[in-house]
C-alpha cells in the first residue's frame, strides 16, 4: 500500500552509494520506496533491507526495466557507479522522472566524451524521451551538484566578479569503489602515459559544473580548459580494500577553468588524496571552498561533521557519511523534479527548496 502525499520512488544500484540512499529513503518523510532495479543476479529476488545490511523492508529486487515500469513509481532514482542510458530512455518515455547521481549536470559531458550509438547527442535523447513521456531528467550530487550551488549563492552580495573558484579538497580513501578508482588511474605509475586521459575521461563531468555555474552568472564561454598535477606514492599504501604501489599515483590537483578572452573566470578544481604519502602532497582540508574575486571578495568551507555520537572507529561509517552528502542532495530534490517541467532539468531551473534537507519531528 502506498502512502499518501509521499513520492514512490524506484532505486537503481546498491553499490557504496544506492547501499546508503536504501536507509536514507525509508526515512525520508516525502519519499516511499517502491521497488529497486539491481544488476547483479545474486541480488535479484532478495529484500532490500536484507542486501543492504538492515532489516528487511518488504521491497523485493528486480532486475528488468519492464518490472520497473510495471511498478509505476513516480520517479526513478540512478545510484550506478556509470549512467544506463538505455534504461533512462525507456524509463522516461514510460513516464517516469529521473534523478541520477551519475555522470550528468547539463550533459555537456556526456554529448562531448561519450557519443550515443545513434549518432545522436546523448542529451537529445534524453530530451525525446522526456517529451514522449511527459518527464523529467535530473543530475546531481554533492560535488559536481550541490557545491556548485553554493558557489552561486555566494556570489548573490557580490559585484563585479573576476573570478569565482569551487575546489574539492578531500582524502578519498574512504569512497571504496574499486571501479571508480582502477577508471581514473589510481595505482598505476605515475609516469603512464594514458593517466592524463583517463583522469579527464572520468572526471568531465566537472566540466559540466563550470557550464552550469556559468549559466547561472549570465557569462558565456569560450571553452572549459583542463589540467592536472600528479602525487606519486612515496611507499607501498595497502589500504586493505585497494593497493597503491610505491611511484603511483595516490593524489592529484585537478582543474576544469571556464575562460572567456583567455581569462579564467569560473573554475572547478579537485584536490585529492588516496594518502598523505605522496610527492608532490597538498594541504587536504577536508571540506569543500568556494573563493570568489570581486567587490567584495569572499571565501567560504563548507565543512561536514558527523552527528553527535557516530561511531567513526568503523570506517564504513566514515565512508558513509561521503555516500550520505552525494545521495541526499538528489533525494531532497525529489520533489521538486516531480513538479518540474517535462524535459532536461538542470539545478538552475529548480527552486530554492529543491536544495532544503528536511526537519526530524
Amino acid at each position: 500500500m502506498s502512502t499518501p502525499g509521499r513520492v514512490r520512488v524506484f532505486q537503481v544500484a546498491t553499490g557504496n552509494l544506492g547501499t546508503e540512499m536504501i536507509g536514507r529513503i525509508q526515512r525520508h518523510p516525502d519519499l516511499e520506496l517502491v521497488g529497486l532495479h539491481c544488476y547483479s543476479p545474486d541480488k535479484i529476488g532478495r529484500d532490500a533491507g536484507e542486501i543492504v545490511g538492515i532489516d528487511p523492508i518488504g521491497v523485493t529486487a528486480t532486475g528488468s526495466v519492464e518490472q520497473i515500469i510495471a511498478a509505476r513509481p513516480d520517479v526513478l532514482t540512478f545510484h550506478g557507479v556509470f549512467p544506463d542510458e538505455d534504461l533512462y530512455e525507456r524509463v522516461l518515455e514510460a513516464g517516469i522522472d529521473v534523478v541520477t547521481t551519475a555522470d550528468w549536470i547539463t550533459g555537456f559531458h556526456r554529448d562531448t566524451n561519450h557519443p550515443h550509438p545513434s549518432g545522436r547527442k546523448v542529451s537529445e535523447v534524453i530530451a525525446a524521451a522526456c517529451e514522449r513521456g511527459d518527464s523529467t531528467f535530473y543530475g546531481t550530487g554533492m560535488n559536481p551538484g550541490l557545491s556548485q550551488i553554493l558557489g552561486i549563492v555566494h556570489t548573490a552580495d557580490v559585484a563585479d566578479i573576476e573570478n569565482i573558484t569551487v575546489t574539492e579538497s578531500v582524502d578519498v580513501s574512504c569512497h571504496h569503489s574499486v571501479d571508480t578508482w582502477k577508471a581514473v588511474g589510481y595505482g598505476r605509475p605515475v609516469d603512464d602515459p594514458t593517466i592524463g586521459e583517463s583522469l579527464h575521461k572520468y572526471t568531465a563531468v566537472f566540466a559540466d559544473a563550470v557550464y552550469l555555474m556559468a549559466d547561472a552568472f549570465g557569462l558565456e564561454l569560450d571553452e572549459v580548459k583542463f589540467g592536472y598535477e600528479l602525487g606519486a606514492c612515496t611507499e607501498d599504501v595497502d589500504l586493505g580494500w585497494y593497493f597503491l604501489p610505491k611511484g603511483s599515483l595516490g593524489a592529484n590537483y585537478i582543474k576544469y577553468q571556464g575562460m572567456v578572452d583567455g581569462v579564467a573566470r569560473v573554475e572547478s578544481h579537485l584536490e585529492w588524496q588516496m594518502t598523505p604519502h605522496t610527492d608532490p602532497a597538498w594541504n587536504i582540508k577536508g571540506c569543500y571552498i568556494t573563493q570568489v574575486t570581486g567587490d567584495p571578495s569572499i571565501y567560504s568551507k563548507h565543512m561536514i561533521f558527523p552527528r553527535a555520537g557516530f561511531d567513526l572507529s568503523d570506517p564504513r561509517n566514515f565512508a558513509s557519511i561521503g555516500m550520505t552528502v552525494t545521495g541526499l542532495p538528489a533525494l531532497n530534490a525529489i520533489t521538486s523534479v516531480v513538479a518540474a517541467p517535462a524535459g532536461i532539468t538542470t539545478s538552475a531551473d529548480l527552486p530554492l527548496r529543491a536544495f532544503a534537507g528536511r526537519f526530524k519531528i
